[in-house]
């Protein structure tokens, strides 16, 4: 009974998250089906669950479908997880991705871009073939703040992942409908569902940025529990004022108002000087 409730309150929670950013992005809409990438692990498992349970009670018609792309890293058969989505009913695809499994014997060593664009191509085929205008990621609250942080600090840039965007030819809709869905909920909710969790080698790594951010946080968060939530937040109220983007900045004005520098070769000039 109390694994019951511990369940139900975890559902709750984690619909609520989903449903506020479907509804503010837009993500799904009326005739869509939606192809949910399935890992093997706990956040594309709550989320294909969370989607499967909103296609229920959403007053818009949708379909959900699920596939994975077998690239060779994972760290134990993933045909489990695929028996268990089978036994709930649901569709799901899977597909050895030939030239990804080729990458791992030329390339043993290739990095996290190349294994992304090879998987890149296998799920718009498989989406093709499932015939899905939309694709969702199990990306999490944890993965948008550590990409936000790790491009701020390692690349230059004020970016994280996106909420929803489209692929380059526009032909699907990409969405991460567990951007306010932090991974102690999805780690939670997976065992509680008694899914079989088959983790990919690379989550496992050591030594990487990605790494080192995810360290970070767990340290922080013990004296900042809701430091996630207020990343969150910054991410959704960008003041461009206040940063150092000249195309959000009036230049004019402030240079009329300080009567500092009439142009820029007055500036050049002081430089050189």
């Amino acid at each position: 009974m109390a694994s019951e409730k511990n369940r139900a309150e975890l559902e709750k929670a984690i619909l609520r998250k989903v449903g506020e950013a479907i509804g503010r992005f837009r993500m799904i809409r009326e005739g869509d089906r939606v192809a949910v990438g399935v890992s093997g692990g706990k956040d594309s498992l709550t989320l294909l669950e969370s989607l499967l349970l909103l296609q229920k009670r959403a007053p818009i018609n949708f379909s959900v479908c699920a596939f994975t792309i077998e690239q060779g890293k994972f760290l134990a058969p993933i045909q489990p997880v695929g028996e268990y989505l089978r036994g709930r009913g649901v569709d799901w695809t899977y597909v050895e991705d030939a030239p990804s499994l080729h990458l791992l014997t030329e390339q043993p060593d290739h990095g996290c871009d190349v294994c992304s664009r090879f998987r890149r191509r296998a799920v718009y085929q498989v989406a093709r073939d499932l015939d899905a205008n939309v694709i969702a990621f199990g990306h999490t609250a944890d993965d948008f703040c550590e990409s936000f942080l790790r491009n701020a600090m390692f690349t230059g840039r004020t970016s994280a992942l996106p909420a929803i965007t489209w692929s380059s030819k526009r032909e699907f809709r990409l969405i991460r409908p567990l951007v306010y869905v932090t991974e102690d909920l999805t780690r939670a909710y997976a065992a509680n569902l008694g899914a079989p969790v088959i983790p990919c080698g690379c989550s496992q790594k050591t030594g990487t940025v990605r790494r080192s951010i995810r360290d970070l946080f767990a340290e922080l968060e013990t004296d900042y529990p809701f430091l996630k939530e207020n990343l969150l937040s910054a991410m959704g109220k960008v003041e461009t004022s206040r940063l150092l983007d000249t195309r959000f900045l009036e230049l004019d004005e402030v240079s009329e108002e300080s009567g500092f520098f009439d142009d820029e070769q007055q500036l050049v000039t002081l430089q050189s000087g």
